[in-house]
């Protein structure tokens, strides 16, 4: 077994011979990061050999990804694998590959080789380490077909990056314990779907279906049986609740957690990431027979996507005291209301006014959640600092035109309304462009009632701006809704627009950002500073406690909301230790 002493007192020649066969036929790699040296945790040597990538030449990188074989390719065939990449083509199972599928991924390979240059590159080991599925290989092998060059190129490196990692883990005989527990329970909770799409083996999780009720019911068993909370509840909004005493039970807690509910054809990780995770930790201290000098109190809030019903935020929102019993009177698309729906849970809705936090009970709110983004992926980072989380604006509009014959009407006498949207997304996208950390999106566009040969006449859009502050925020939306009426007034239009949504920008406490700051420190990772661009049950408990976020690296260029949504092993041990950290922090200072 390599150890971190052994590779520190290495010369260049031994490092670079001890880590061999961790990226395929590339010594340069393990020669560059020796000069990195002394290497405190294994993290920060997976991070100085990544960084050694990153800095190379767009040629040595592409040297890099062409020293890999194909998947099930000649190498396979011939046996001229290194030990490693036979060992992973193994795992997956393609080196037992049926007629038709060994001659599908043969045209698959072809397919790719002509369209980008160089070989399809997978971590085969998969997420989790034990294998990809052979279905699961060739799916996403179709799909990434489809991908731009340079994205490709970039994959293809994050791909062997993961590759060396795992390789890395088998050398220093490192498992990454926590890190499987939470992925396992992403799992398992991900059994408990909506009928229509269980069938179909996707996620749907809303707010109080059976589904929702048996995952409560699977966090709540967790809590009690697994990891020794001292007390469990499901609260009269169904929020799953579980606290561990401190050393003294009177003691301040720290608030922590995220919800379980999901969108439609969900992903596994978003919100959930957020429970399983402190809940990993709580188990380690209650194994371990130790009380802090404060309690701790995980909670699984019930809602936070507004799928099943137009409010969002019912879990969170009701521990700030900001449940509007208004909302208790609308209904799903089924008609039941949700009074109806919290009834039919065993739940009483006289008891949700209870349920508001006395803030000086409680130290703060802390959150880890995957990063639903791109960032920290094309970084090459598994762990980012949230410095806040966006506010954001929404408004649906329609321009009217008139709408005439396409052919007859000349082009300096047409009231086009799609032009003028058209026009609309142009500018607002380039307005979002133009300060950090703003972002302006059209995301729906419609032309009611239209045809092939008709000039529209009307058009429905969207917007929604975001950004770190609420000045920031406010201040494109402006330019983009006086950029609309200077649109429509040159082009002879009508229009109307409507503010249907408005939340504030919620700033990290300084205090608590810092503690993540220090805590990822202790993983031998840089610190990645970076806002949130969705919203969180994080923002909601801002208006009455400090909060601070954790991102954690998502897979597939971190696509969320999707059934591609996905995280790895090994960064949700790093996710658990820093965690840990912060809480060691913690006990130092209360």
């Amino acid at each position: 077994m390599l150890t971190l002493e052994t590779l520190n007192a290495a010369d260049e020649a031994g490092f670079t011979a001890l880590l061999d066969g961790v990226y395929e036929h590339s010594p340069w790699i393990a020669a560059r990061a020796w000069a990195k040296r002394p290497f405190a945790t294994l993290a920060q040597l997976k991070r100085g050999l990544v960084e050694a990538v990153r800095d190379a030449s767009c040629e040595e990188q592409l040297g890099l990804i062409r020293a890999h074989p194909e998947l099930a390719g000649k190498a396979m065939v011939s046996k001229t694998l290194t030990a490693e990449s036979t060992n992973e083509q193994n795992k997956a199972g393609l080196t037992n590959c049926t007629p038709e599928e060994f001659a599908n991924i043969q045209q698959l390979n072809a397919n790719y080789n002509a369209r980008f240059g160089f070989p399809f590159i997978l971590a085969v080991r998969g997420p989790r380490g034990l294998g990809l599925q052979k279905a699961e290989i060739i799916a996403t092998f179709a799909r990434r077909l489809a991908n731009g060059p340079d994205f490709e190129f970039a994959e293809a490196l994050r791909n062997i990056h993961r590759i060396a990692e795992i390789r890395l883990d088998d050398k220093f005989d490192q498992h990454p314990v926590l890190g499987n527990l939470v992925w396992d329970w992403h799992e398992q909770l991900a059994a408990h779907s909506e009928p229509g799409y269980a069938e179909r083996g996707e996620l749907c999780v809303t707010y109080l279906t059976e589904a929702h009720r048996a995952a409560a019911a699977q966090l709540a068993a967790w809590m009690r049986e697994d990891c020794g909370f001292d007390d469990v509840t499901i609260d009269a909004v169904g929020n799953v609740v579980g606290i561990y005493h401190g050393a003294d039970p009177a003691a301040q807690r720290l608030l922590t957690g995220s919800h379980y509910d999901t969108v439609r054809n969900g992903g596994k990780y978003d919100g959930r990431l957020g429970i399983l995770v402190p809940m990993a930790c709580v188990r380690e201290l209650h194994r371990q027979g130790k009380r802090l000098s404060y309690g701790i109190e995980v909670v699984g809030f019930a809602e936070e996507e507004g799928q099943r019903y137009k409010a969002v935020f019912l879990g969170s929102g009701a521990l700030c005291g900001g449940f509007d019993t208004n909302w208790l009177d609308q209904k799903d698309a089924d008609g039941v209301t949700m009074r109806d729906a919290i009834a039919h849970a065993g739940l009483n809705v006289n008891d949700i006014a209870a349920l508001k936090r006395d803030p000086s009970r409680y130290l703060g709110f802390v959150e880890t959640h995957i990063e639903q983004g791109p960032v920290l992926n094309d970084l090459d980072l598994p762990l980012g600092v949230v410095t806040s989380i966006n506010g954001s604006v929404r408004f649906v509009g329609e321009i009217v035109g008139v709408a005439s014959h396409a052919g007859t009407t000349p082009m300096a006498m047409r009231r086009d309304a799609a032009a003028a949207a058209a026009e609309l997304v142009l500018f607002a996208e380039k307005r979002g462009g133009a300060v950090p950390d703003l972002v302006a999106t059209v995301g729906m566009l419609e032309v009611p009632n239209g045809s092939i040969n008709v000039v529209p006449g009307r058009c429905r859009f969207s917007l929604d701006v975001r950004a770190t502050t609420n000045e920031v925020r406010d201040a494109a939306a402006a330019d983009i809704q006086a950029e609309l009426a200077a649109i429509c007034a040159r082009r002879g239009l009508q229009f109307s627009l409507e503010e249907t949504m408005r939340a504030a920008a919620a700033p990290c406490a300084t205090e608590w950002r810092q503690r993540w700051e220090r805590a990822v420190g202790t993983l031998g990772l840089p610190v990645f500073r970076m806002p949130s661009g969705a919203g969180h049950d994080a923002m909601k408990i801002h208006d009455i406690l400090p909060q601070a976020m954790l991102f954690l690296r998502g897979l597939n260029a971190g696509i969320s909301h999707n059934p591609l949504e996905s995280i790895t092993n090994d960064d949700a041990d790093l996710c658990v230790k820093a965690f840990q950290a912060l809480l060691d922090q913690l006990a130092t200072e209360f």
